[in-house]
């Protein structure tokens, strides 16, 4: 079985985390090696730039955060993703480029074509064969994440900005067939029924 790319993407609070071990637990039952990783992160050089650039007190300019985000995410294929796929690996990550198209570019509105430049370089044509994006209104986002948790820089944006966001990540969901669009309002077993048939769907691709 050839390994695969698969991506979680969402706004902040849409939940997209709750469902990894759900995918670990349905590709251990289905005799799949599989490989766990987040961005911004993966590596202990990614991990520093991800504590970096989620602390509520880092201020730095659009232009930077978005070069930081991509130094991690080479360090991260460079060192996790891609010698994992090339021993035969799947790779599940919690965020990839989607989040940088998301984030700095409809969130804060840096040129797609910039984010497209950095993609080109640093990933090499490397795209997700699956991405499941976890879709739900920004009201509910933000309650859950009040509830749950302290929040980040990144969380602590304006509805506006999260609204955008999401607007983003719709847009390119319409536009990459790799995209599977999960409503994320609904209840876990309804969710993972979908995960299980998409995830499914790539093994007897195979």
């Amino acid at each position: 079985m050839p390994p695969r790319f698969i991506t979680l993407e969402g706004i902040d609070g849409a939940g997209k985390s709750s469902h990894l071990a759900f995918i670990r637990e349905w590709l251990g039952e289905h005799g799949i090696d599989a490989v766990f990783t987040r961005e911004p992160g993966g590596t202990d050089l990614a991990e520093k730039l991800r504590a970096l650039l989620l602390a509520p007190e880092t201020d730095v300019s659009l232009e930077t955060e978005t070069l930081l985000l991509f130094a991690a995410r080479q360090d991260h294929i460079q060192r996790v993703i891609a010698p994992a796929l090339e021993a035969g690996r799947w790779v599940v990550s919690d965020r990839f480029t989607d989040a940088s198209f998301a984030y700095q570019g409809g969130g804060r509105g840096l040129a797609n074509e910039r984010l497209a430049v950095l993609e080109d370089w640093v990933q090499q044509g490397l795209q997700p064969d699956l991405t499941l994006l976890f879709d739900v209104s920004i009201d509910v986002a933000q309650s859950r994440m009040a509830a749950t948790r302290s929040l980040d820089r990144f969380e602590r944006e304006a509805s506006d900005f999260h609204q955008r966001v999401r607007q983003a990540y719709l847009a390119r969901a319409a536009r990459y067939p790799r995209f599977c669009v999960l409503d994320s309002s609904r209840r876990l077993d309804e969710i993972r029924a979908d995960i299980a048939d998409r995830l499914g769907a790539l093994v007897e691709h195979d």
